[in-house]
């Protein structure tokens, strides 16, 4: 299994790596009360992830313990990688790795605790729905995590993840988001064109790059592709893989495609998402799309993409802050009709629901208690 430099923490001489601890099973058993089916969190292909408990340097920590299936054909090899990689690379958007055990068959890792889980549970399975703001700055987040990933600030080295997907995607207490699941990515100097061919395609059915999937290379345009997947995730909460939609639909990006083509982005927005407004669709959508080009030069960087979000940010500030008058009419029309004036909100459409409108508004210059 892997090995450490000495006891207690680990950490690549090639690289100034922040220390990550080996844990013995006796701290893990404690941790999970011997890996207690009601600490499991989440479950996978991969294994069952645990909340448990864990004391580092006199201090205790909330933590998630992802306990790999020794029985898996990649797992030696993926446990080997989540290590090195999470070792070498710090960022508020990366989730860190606190440790690990290797002990017999055993392939333990121990991660901070993200309190709200998967961004993929927050639109497919919760009974609360994320805000449009909410889902924005998450998908800042998740670009800021990647262009760290990409530019490899810092490191002198490049990474793809390589499998980049909502449920990747972790939120803190604060909604931030986190990539976490490193064990495919692929790591090499950011003053080549970190590009690889991949003779084994990795990756996840409906993110997948399919320029990736038929030619074997692997460059961060890859990375790029899936996460447009995610942003249109994200804005239709639909999964990338739906059956119930038809043959047809089924498809995520299929479907996007087909209402850009016919210009129907409206029909994109999830309906179960506050506080859009539709300048707001459209600028998302002009942002998402060209990351799912099919000619991987014509899909931005992530640099790009984050600052094109942080822009689109601002927009709906603006937006936000002048959908309310000073005099406070426009709030108190809302308020009154039970109208928005964002996303889907009715149209008056006759001369007497204006005129009425009208009448109304001069009610509330004149009667400001109204």
């Amino acid at each position: 299994m892997y090995s450490a430099t000495h006891e207690g923490d680990m950490s690549s001489p090639s690289t100034s790596a922040q220390p990550c601890r080996r844990f013995s099973l006796e701290e893990i058993q404690s941790a999970t009360n011997n890996f207690d089916d009601k600490l499991v969190i989440g479950e996978g292909g991969f294994g069952k992830v645990y909340k448990g408990r864990i004391t580092i340097e006199e201090t205790s920590h909330f933590v998630a313990i992802k306990r790999c299936d020794y029985r898996s054909d990649q797992g030696a090899s993926e446990f080997r990688a989540e290590i090195e990689m999470l070792s070498k690379l710090r960022h508020c958007h990366l989730v860190s790795l606190y440790g690990f055990c290797d002990v017999e068959k055993e392939m333990i890792l121990v991660y901070e605790y993200m309190p709200n889980g998967t961004l993929h549970d927050h639109l497919h399975k919760a009974a609360t729905h994320l805000t449009w703001v909410q889902r924005l700055k998450i998908a800042i987040g998740a670009a800021r995590g990647l262009d760290y990933l990409h530019t490899g600030f810092g490191t002198h080295q490049g990474v793809i993840h390589r499998d980049v997907k909502s449920s990747n995607i972790l939120l803190d207490e604060n909604w931030e988001a986190l990539i976490s699941d490193f064990g495919l990515s692929k790591i090499g100097p950011t003053n080549q064109s970190l590009s690889f061919i991949d003779a084994s395609v990795k990756g996840t059915f409906g993110y997948l790059d399919l320029e990736y999937f038929y030619t074997g290379k692997l460059t961060r345009k890859s990375d790029v592709y899936s996460y447009g997947v995610v942003l249109f995730e994200l804005l239709s909460g639909r999964l990338p893989v739906d059956k119930k939609y038809g043959e047809e639909d089924c498809s995520l990006v299929r479907w996007v495609q087909k209402c850009v083509k016919e210009r129907k982005v409206d029909q994109m927005v999830d309906s179960n998402m506050s506080g859009i407004f539709p300048k707001c669709v459209k600028q998302f959508v002009q942002i998402a799309h060209p990351c799912l080009s099919s000619v991987p030069k014509e899909r931005p960087n992530m640099t790009e993409v984050v600052a094109s979000l942080q822009a689109l940010l601002k927009l709906h500030e603006q937006l936000e802050a002048s959908a309310v008058s000073p005099t406070g009419l426009t709030s108190k029309m809302h308020k009154y009709f039970g109208l928005s004036p964002k996303l889907n909100s009715p149209k008056l459409n006759s001369g007497i629901d204006r005129l009425f409108v009208f009448c109304v508004c001069l009610l509330f210059l004149f009667v400001p208690d109204i």
